[in-house]
C-alpha cells in the first residue's frame, strides 16, 4: 500500500524559500516516482515537480522551472521539494504523490498523480 506524509509548509515572504518533504515506504520509491502538485481555492489542480524511481529524471511544471528543486534521498525514503524566489501564486496545498510523466514535442511534464496524503498549506504573502 502506497502511503506518503507531507511537511514542511509555512508562510513567507515574496522571493523567500521553503523545503517541503514527503516521507514514503521503501516499496513505494523503489516501485513508483514520487512528485508534488498543488491545489488553491479556484484554480485547477496543477502538477509541480515528479522524480522517477528508476534513475530519478525530475521533472518540473514551466512556472516553477529554475526555482524549485526535486530531490530523492533513499537512505531516508524522503522526496524533497526546494522551493527558492517564492512567488503569491505559489500560495497553495502542496500535496505529495505518486506520479509519471508525460513528453510531447514541447518537453516533458509531471502528470498522473495519485495516492496523495494530507497536504501541507504554503502561504506567500507580504
Amino acid at each position: 500500500q502506497v502511503q506518503v506524509v507531507e511537511s514542511g509548509g509555512g508562510s513567507v515572504q515574496p522571493g523567500g524559500s521553503l523545503r517541503l518533504s514527503c516521507a514514503a515506504s521503501e516499496f513505494t520509491l523503489v516501485y513508483y516516482g514520487l512528485g508534488w502538485f498543488r491545489q488553491s481555492p479556484g484554480k485547477e489542480r496543477e502538477g509541480v515537480s515528479c522524480i522517477g524511481n528508476k534513475d530519478g529524471t525530475t521533472y518540473y511544471t514551466d512556472s516553477v522551472k529554475g526555482r524549485f528543486t526535486i530531490s530523492r534521498d533513499n537512505a531516508k525514503n524522503t522526496v524533497y521539494l526546494q522551493m527558492n524566489g517564492l512567488k503569491p501564486e505559489d500560495t497553495a496545498v502542496y500535496y505529495c504523490a505518486t506520479c509519471d510523466y508525460y513528453c510531447s514535442g514541447d518537453g516533458c511534464i509531471p502528470t498522473d498523480f495519485e495516492s496523495w496524503g494530507q497536504g501541507t498549506q504554503v502561504t506567500v504573502s507580504a
